[in-house]
């Protein structure tokens, strides 16, 4: 059943990605709140993984923070080609 958690996984950051653009797109939220959700979600991760004490789960959070921060960074690029 691993797959089907890593195509569930892939599911919802899809799911959540389209939902932001369109927030941003139609001017639901700015895209300041959008990377402050961003930016909150990845420090979520990042200070469960320093709480934690079970090396699979360190490298969870560890791993989710890295995703998140990535989409940061590109959404970050993006906004500046504008």
């Amino acid at each position: 059943m691993r797959n089907g958690v890593e195509y569930l996984g892939v599911a919802a950051v899809s799911i959540c990605e389209a939902l932001l653009l369109a927030l941003s797109e139609n001017e639901v939220l700015p895209d300041g709140e959008i990377m402050g959700l961003l930016k909150d979600a990845a420090a979520t991760h990042e200070n469960a993984a320093k709480a934690s004490h079970q090396p699979a789960t360190i490298e969870m959070h560890r791993e989710v923070a890295a995703i998140i921060n990535g989409i940061i960074a590109g959404r970050a690029a993006a906004t500046q080609e504008r």
